[in-house]
Order: C-alpha cells, then structure tokens, then sequence
C-alpha cells in the first residue's frame, strides 16, 4: 500500500495545521535562529512523514498484519493497511479453490464498526502484492525529493499560514518568532539613523550592531531582530541584494530612485498576446522595451549596446530590458538596489540605483548632460567582477555638426524641424531627436497624459 504522503494528491490538497505551525514554533524556538520558508517547509514535510510512519507502526501493532500467503485462526485480529490500517477478526475459515491458484483458504472477517462480514484469501500459493515481508521497510521517497518534487507548493501554503500567525514574524524570506525578537527601541533607531548618516552609504546590519551595544544573543537573532525594526521605520530602505542585506536612508536617496519619473510612467494597455504572430512578436523581441514580457532572458554578455530613447535620456536612466537585466543584482527584499556605475571615459565611479518595481536604472542625468549625449545614442554597458558595479559608456566620434531632427511644441502639437546639432557620439539615426524647449514639451506630455489623448492627434 502506498503511503499517503508519497502521492501527489496529499501535498497539493495540504491544509496547514496547528499542529504543524506548533511544530514549527518549537523547531525555531529551539535553535533561537531564523529559518527561511523553504527550511520550514522541509521541515514540515519531514514532520508529515514520520508523523505518518508512527501512525503506521502503531496500527500495525493493533494486529497481524494481513498478507494473503500466510494462515490465520478464528479470533485472530488483522490489520488491513489497503483499507486505511482497517482493524478485523476472523470468525471463520473455510477452504477455497481456483483453477489458476489452486487450494487455498478463505477466511471470514468482521470489522470493527461494521456489520456483516468480508472474505478474504489465506493460505494463497501464488505471487501477489499484499504479500510483503516487511511492511515498514517499504522503498520510501525520503522528504528532500518529495520537497524537490512538492515543495512549491507547500511553501506557498505555509507561507499564507505563517502570515496569518501573529506569533511569527518574517523579514524576507526568513521567518522568527515574535518572542524571540531582541528589543530595539526607538533610541537604537536614531543610532542606526546617525550610524548610516555618517556613513554616507549604505551598511549590513552586522556593521550598524557594532554601535548598538545589544545584550549578547546568538547572532542570527540579533540581524534578524534589527532587520526587522529598520524594515518597519519608514527612515530606513533595504537596499541590498537577494544574497547582502544593506540599509540605507530614503532622504539620501534621489528623487528618482523614490519616485518613478515623469517620462518612465506607463499605464498598460490590455491587449491578447497570443494574437500576436511571428512576425510582431519578433518585432517584439527587437524592440526590447523594458515592459515587455518576453520570457527568457538571453545568454549571459560581457556587454551589450543599446539605443538611449527619449523618455530615459529625460529622466537620466537606462531600461532594465531582457538585455540589460542581466548585468544589475536581481531584487533583493527592497524596491531598490544601489550600485556603482562607472564612467567608460574617465573611470569614475556614480551611484545608481536599480529600481526594480518600474524596471530602470537611475543615476546617470548628470552624465548625459557633460558629454552632450542626444536621443538616439549608442549607450553601452560592460560588466565587471564586482556585481554592483556596471561600466556605462558610450561610442565618442569627432564631434561633428549633424541635421537632426528637433521636437518642439506648437499650439497643443507636437512637430519636427531638422536643424544643425553638434554631435559627438556614434547614434541611431532613425532615434535621434533633439528639443527645443523642454517646459513646452513637458506641458504638452502632461497635458497629452491627462487627457489621454492618442499621439495621433498630438502629431
């Protein structure tokens, strides 16, 4: 018989029990660490199985276990495990025959809670599946595979069930018991906040602690219980990585890092992708716009080029497409990341923010506006060994005077003129665009963007 817990059916039905969450609460309270949610649910499935194999072991203990080879007497109590460990008598034994199995023996069983009897066969000289000579001793999935196999789903469960626990409490991904937590009070808060103002960058907790003077605990517990109070103080952002955490301060980040700008803005349009054919969802690809969803990203580059569109070089950002991605720290428990981007020409370093709810990275206004980068130009990005750190460059030329197409806004519309520009950089010449007075295009955008006015009537 196979075990409930070796079938798919039993993990994908789980209903998270309080059994298990006590479990759980005594395996974290004992170790006085922080587990995370795929700890636990291995846990919790390695719970579930010796949770059931007691169970097995005491029911078979009820009786002999029923296998049809072997013989059995009146007043004998069986234990059926096809019938859920079903616990029988025998009232009587007759003989039996079959032209396949030849002799054997029936045996007349009564069960516990029923009335009347079932017959079995005993005494059976041939090859059969209940005849087992160790029933524990059964080939068993052990629990990493069934995690590996079931373990999805079981997080996400647990996870709604620990939410829901005010007995728990989760920083990230790692959970820890609300009792357990170190105090941090309002005064190691404004340490934390002189600490970071100091520093002028952001830190880990294990630096911020050094200043905290906490009464000794086991250093799992003390991060997590300062992790938790940075992240419930509206002064403090996490702004590390999925494998670093590090803390820094909102009010010395940039406006852009906080506040998706004005020409990042998108508002999607509900559209049927799989109406798109090849030919458009190659078009798609080739756009590589950052709110695109185009599956996989590519293989891994040392570098990639890429064309500055207008909406980035006004906001002084880079898209975060299925080809630049790459080269930026995935999210970690934050909305924002900050990183280094270096100057391709001279080496210097600029701190950039990644902002992974609106896909950009910010941080390079400043580095547009000295070398006179336009719309249209070949920005190029180029990884390094450090994976918070990204050179950014650009592809210089002699600088040269160019018929561009200039935007500028008349009358509630968009129009372009060509006129002379003074370019110095390699640029796409069908993105190219120059602009002539940016208060009027930015009232024009805003005005285009309340009204939703379709860009054809703008043009």
């Amino acid at each position: 018989m196979q075990r409930q817990t070796q079938t798919a059916t039993y993990w994908q039905e789980l209903t998270i029990e309080e059994e298990d969450l006590e479990h759980l609460y005594e395996l974290i309270l004992e170790e006085e660490r922080p587990r995370t949610s795929e700890d636990l649910a291995l846990a919790l499935i390695e719970m579930r199985c010796r949770k059931e194999e007691a169970l097995i072991k005491r029911e078979l203990e009820k009786g002999t276990l029923y296998q049809p080879k072997d013989s059995y007497e009146v007043g004998e109590k069986l234990v059926f495990p096809a019938f859920g460990f079903a616990l029988g008598t025998v009232i009587g034994v007759r003989p039996g025959h079959n032209p396949r199995y030849g002799d054997f023996k029936v045996i007349q069983v009564r069960f516990e809670g029923e009335e009347g009897t079932r017959e079995f066969a005993s005494e059976l000289d041939y090859p059969h599946k209940l005849n087992r000579e160790d029933f524990m001793a059964e080939a068993l999935v052990p629990p990493d595979q069934l995690y590996a196999q079931y373990g999805q789903v079981v997080r996400e469960k647990l996870v709604e069930s620990l939410r829901a626990n005010d007995e728990f409490v989760s920083f990230g991904d790692e959970w820890f018991l609300r009792g357990l937590l170190s105090e941090i009070h309002v005064g190691h808060l404004n340490i934390a906040e002189a600490v970071l103002d100091v520093s002028g960058k952001p830190l880990p907790p294990e630096e911020i602690l050094k200043e905290l003077d906490l009464p000794p605990r086991p250093k799992e517990a003390l991060v997590f219980s300062l992790n938790y109070a940075l992240a419930q103080d509206e002064r403090f952002d996490e702004v590390g990585t999925e494998e670093q955490v590090l803390w820094f301060l909102r009010r010395l980040e940039p406006l852009q890092a906080l506040e998706c700008p004005m020409h990042l803005r998108y508002q999607p349009l509900p559209y049927d992708r799989a109406s798109l054919d090849e030919e458009l969802l190659a078009l798609e690809g080739e756009l590589d716009d950052e709110a695109a969803d185009v599956g996989a990203p590519p293989e891994e580059l040392d570098s990639v080029t890429i064309v500055l569109t207008y909406p980035h070089r006004r906001a002084g950002t880079i898209p975060l497409t299925p080809r630049t991605r790459g080269f930026f720290p995935r999210r970690g428990r934050g909305e924002r990341t900050m990183v280094t981007l270096i100057d391709g020409r001279t080496g210097s370093p600029m701190p950039g923010w990644v902002v992974h709810r609106h896909n950009y990275v910010c941080g390079l206004d400043r580095w547009y506006e000295e070398h006179d980068l336009p719309t249209g130009a070949y920005i190029k990005l180029e990884r390094t060994d450090d994976p918070l750190a990204v050179v950014v460059d650009y592809l210089p030329r002699r600088k040269k005077s160019e018929w561009v197409r200039v935007a500028t806004a008349e009358g509630g519309r968009l129009t372009f003129e060509m006129r002379k520009r003074i370019i110095a950089c390699e640029y796409d010449e069908l993105m190219i665009v120059g602009e002539e007075d940016r208060t009027l295009l930015d009232a024009l955008w805003l005005e285009t963007e309340r009204e939703q006015k379709p860009i054809f009537e703008v043009m």
